[in-house]
């Protein structure tokens, strides 16, 4: 595989690239803080609805399966299409589908728009970290992706505390319609910002002197490359584990406080949020240390 093509508008300045971080930075926030308010959340519709654990369980996984089914064609669109419109349009999307949960009348409308916050969110970590990889300088690219990814812990913070604070004193509904505003906000912002032309993934066909020509790679020839990197793959699982026990851990941790130390959801999920933002103190010290 090799890479064709340059970066339009490339070497931006010192300011721009920080302003476009920031964009980048506040919309992972978003992104965190609507996948995981609902974990604060269940009581209160558990108490409206009836609904079990098990379904409250569901409308987490509901985002991740969306994710993990939609995570490779949506970064192909990206890669072919426009980091700046793609990213813009996903962040609509999932902040759009936040606040249909707020409009929800039965558990089924509730797991169709948190399916759909996870196609929206499905080609974002993709889309952003190719445009921080324009932005900055290799020297500076680890530290900046390190502070980027400690907006993860940030909203998960945020959501898991907002969520129980807003929905004791004014309801489950209106607590994700109020997280679902600002990222729309930021959304159209995005819309504002410069793109660039992305680097196309070329191979070459065919075996011959004469006959061998230079392509662009089929979605098919990217998965095979990926599947030939021993290093991506183990990467990626790890990655994938880790999702898996912080998730199912912070989906569960305000329920628990609630249960077993008798305390208020406000209290649980602001609980539950504290530990959920120790995380922030790893994120940037885990990236500055790569390129050492």
């Amino acid at each position: 595989m090799a890479q064709s093509g340059t970066v339009a508008g490339a070497n931006p300045s010192p300011g721009y690239s920080y302003y476009v971080f920031t964009l980048l930075f506040l919309l992972y926030m978003f992104d965190y803080i609507d996948r995981l308010i609902i974990v604060s959340l269940f009581p209160f519709i558990k108490a409206e609805w009836g609904i079990s654990d098990a379904s409250c369980g569901l409308l987490v996984s509901a985002v991740y399966w969306s994710i993990l089914l939609f995570t490779f064609p949506v970064s192909i669109l990206i890669d072919r299409w426009s980091r700046k419109k793609t990213i813009g349009i996903m962040a609509l999307l999932w902040s759009l589908a936040t606040a249909a949960c707020a409009l929800g009348r039965n558990f089924g409308q509730l797991f169709a728009a948190r399916t759909a916050i996870g196609i929206g969110e499905a080609g974002y970590a993709a889309g952003g970290t190719a445009m921080i990889s324009a932005l900055f300088p290799l020297e500076k690219r680890a530290r900046v992706l390190g502070l980027w990814n400690a907006s993860i812990p940030l909203g998960g913070a945020l959501g898991i505390a907002l969520g129980g604070i807003i929905a004791e004193h004014f309801g489950w509904r209106h607590a994700l319609g109020l997280v679902a505003v600002p990222g729309m906000f930021v959304a159209l912002l995005f819309f504002r910002v410069r793109d660039y032309k992305t680097i196309e993934l070329v191979t070459t066909r065919g075996t011959g002197s004469d006959t061998a020509v230079r392509a662009r790679m089929r979605p098919g020839e990217i998965a095979a490359h990926f599947m030939r990197s021993k290093s991506l793959i183990f990467t990626n699982f790890g990655f994938a584990a880790s999702v898996f026990v912080t998730t199912s851990m912070m989906s569960w941790l305000p329920s628990y406080f609630q249960r077993t130390e008798g305390i208020p959801m406000s209290q649980a999920g602001t609980k539950s949020g504290l530990i959920m933002f120790l995380a922030i103190l790893g994120a940037p010290r885990r990236e500055c240390s790569y390129p050492r």
